[in-house]
């Protein structure tokens, strides 16, 4: 079984990569061609090196990252030929540009395989016979690949779009079993049920990350491409409801950090659960609105419903305090998700009552 899963996640790795692949592939055939039929260099390899590592299978896709990337590797490239001009080769001279290399990618990038990339093109430069044309020719090399990979990145695009929506998935999968949870804890006064709950909402703040990630990765790609940026309006869409749900886990856990703490005595309490459950329902189709964004008009029409009746005198007259307080917690949730559903922050704060 456990064999089985490992494959079934390394098939689906693999097929996510694929688009990725294909660009990578793109823009080293166009590097290569460039540098080697135009500009007749025989061994391009820094052209196709630079194309690979500028753009590589990571998540973030955006123009900016790949142009940092490829400044960065292209300065790297371009100081090891002149310490080599001026020191020549040899062991010293090798453990020195490969130290000041890796301080310089440091101070250019926080990654740390931006900083391994960059060595390894600095120790190209040091190692590899000099090219005919002189030692800058591996620079110009260098250029043409992280152009070529800039060019590619918004002409043959990956399409993010696949990957946000299944990170904003998982999100939602997670926030309905919390609900799930939280709910049947209410419902029958279950403590443990209720704590689940709260293990399952810390566990979305990793996926609210990738999902930011993914979009904002969508979001810049959209903009230069011609391809994608019909999309915008839509990307711009999920980007609200991802501040929606970002501002309504953080409610939810600490709300449910309070019902956890009220289910203690073991009674039940169904008139909380039916409030949190209406809420849950908003949430279920305002998730459905990032492949349908006509669906936020429906999310804004169930939390509509929910805002004006926020007040504990109504919905739980002579409660505690401790179980009106879970109500009140309730109105920045609303309102927060009605304006991911599309309203003016200051129109859903005028649905509520006064308390």
């Amino acid at each position: 079984m456990r064999r089985r899963l490992d494959l079934k996640i390394a098939v689906t790795r693999a097929w996510n990569s694929v688009p990725a692949a294909l660009q990578i592939v793109v823009a080293v055939v166009a590097s290569y061609a460039f540098s080697h039929y135009v500009l007749g260099h025989s061994v391009p390899l820094l052209s196709i090196t630079v194309a690979i590592s500028s753009l590589g299978f990571g998540r973030d896709a955006r123009p900016r990252r790949v142009f940092d990337s490829v400044v960065g590797i292209l300065v790297g490239i371009l100081f090891s030929e002149l310490l080599f001009t001026l020191l020549g080769s040899g062991v010293w001279q090798i453990a020195l540009i490969l130290f000041l290399t890796f301080v310089i990618a440091r101070l250019a990038s926080p990654s740390s395989a931006f900083a391994a990339a960059a060595g390894i093109q600095s120790m190209m430069v040091m190692l590899l016979p000099d090219p005919d044309g002189g030692v800058l020719t591996r620079s110009v090399d260098g250029l043409v690949g992280g152009v070529i990979a800039l060019l590619v990145t918004a002409l043959v695009p990956r399409d993010p779009r696949a990957l946000a929506r299944r990170d904003a998935g998982r999100l939602l999968s997670t926030l309905a079993e919390s609900f799930e949870s939280l709910l049947d804890g209410l419902r029958t006064g279950d403590e443990a049920a209720a704590s689940l709950a709260v293990t399952r909402l810390r566990r979305t703040q990793p996926l609210l990350d990738d999902w930011s990630a993914a979009l904002d990765s969508a979001l810049s790609i959209a903009r230069i491409s011609p391809f994608l940026r019909r999309h915008l309006p839509a990307l711009r869409h999920q980007a609200r409801v991802l501040q929606g749900l970002d501002l309504a886990a953080r409610h939810l856990r600490v709300m449910d950090r309070r019902v956890s703490f009220l289910l203690r005595d073991g009674a039940s309490r169904p008139q909380l659960a039916e409030l949190l459950g209406e809420v849950a329902a908003g949430i279920t189709v305002l998730g459905e609105s990032i492949d349908d964004p006509v669906r936020a008009k429906e999310a804004a029409a169930i939390f509509e419903r929910i805002a004006p009746r926020l007040d504990p005198a109504v919905i739980m007259p002579g409660a505690p305090v401790t179980e009106t307080i879970i109500v009140l917690l309730t109105r920045p949730l609303v309102v927060d998700l009605l304006v991911a559903s599309g309203r003016s922050g200051d129109d859903a704060r005028a649905l509520l009552p006064a308390v």
